[in-house]
């Protein structure tokens, strides 16, 4: 482990610490939330990102865990696991799971907002950046936006300019052990400036698009974009 990657672990389990300091307990959506205490959720409020935005977004409170929010279940086994890449590129292609750890890997410290209302915050995750399978595949310059495949036919669809930011990532892991189950192993999508149901669970494909594709939740009355810093939950 390197200094950079010890010092952020330092970090959340001082967050964690500070949290379990106060907590109340929250029923949301069926689930209940061990929540950090006002005082906290206030200076976590007041903190800022580098690019300006506050680091909790309107609506949301901080969570000591990631939460599970439902779906239905993909094959957990790394051997089942298969990723196309294809659409809108010169070169299409289909990963498994060896050849994907083979490429780039990275991590990235990054929050996660719930349309429900929770934040998960400095979670480390790692996979592959978006943007480095789109390179190799060879994008189009008709390629407008991605749509995130996942088991059973769900789908969820982002911008290709989202798409391509440096944390958007394929992952895997997340602070230094594999997905749970109810999270999305083995690998899920994670596209942490858009609400959570954006980073498609159980993936198995990206899909670059010439047009938009709505996905599950944008057709049942969720906002297409989903930014939590403009509360833009339902459309």
């Amino acid at each position: 482990m390197n200094d950079k990657g010890f010092e952020r672990r330092l970090q959340r389990r001082e967050f964690i610490r500070k949290a379990a300091a106060g907590t109340i307990i929250l029923a949301v959506g069926g689930g209940l939330y061990r929540l950090a205490d006002e005082t906290f959720n206030q200076q976590v409020r007041a903190a800022t990102r580098p690019d300006g935005k506050n680091r909790l977004p309107p609506g949301q409170r901080a969570v000591e865990e990631l939460q599970f929010m439902g779906g239905i279940e993909g094959s957990p086994y790394t051997k089942d696991f298969h990723l196309k890449v294809h659409g809108e590129v010169e070169h299409p292609y289909t990963l498994n799971y060896e050849e994907l750890l083979a490429m780039k890997q990275v991590e990235e410290e990054a929050d996660v907002h719930c349309v429900t209302g929770w934040s998960y915050l400095g979670g480390i995750w790692k996979g592959v950046r978006v943007k480095d399978l789109a390179e190799r595949a060879g994008l189009k310059k008709t390629a407008n936006f991605v749509i995130f495949e996942a088991y059973h036919g769900y789908t969820a669809n982002i911008p290709l300019n989202e798409a391509l930011k440096p944390n958007v990532l394929v992952t895997y892991r997340l602070n230094g052990k594999p997905l749970e189950m109810q999270n999305g192993t083995p690998v899920r999508a994670l596209v942490p400036d858009l609400y959570y149901w954006k980073s498609a669970k159980w993936l198995t494909g990206i899909h670059f698009s010439k047009r938009d594709m709505p996905g599950y939740w944008e057709s049942r009355g969720y906002n297409n974009i989903g930014d939590p810093w403009k509360e833009q939950r339902y459309g």
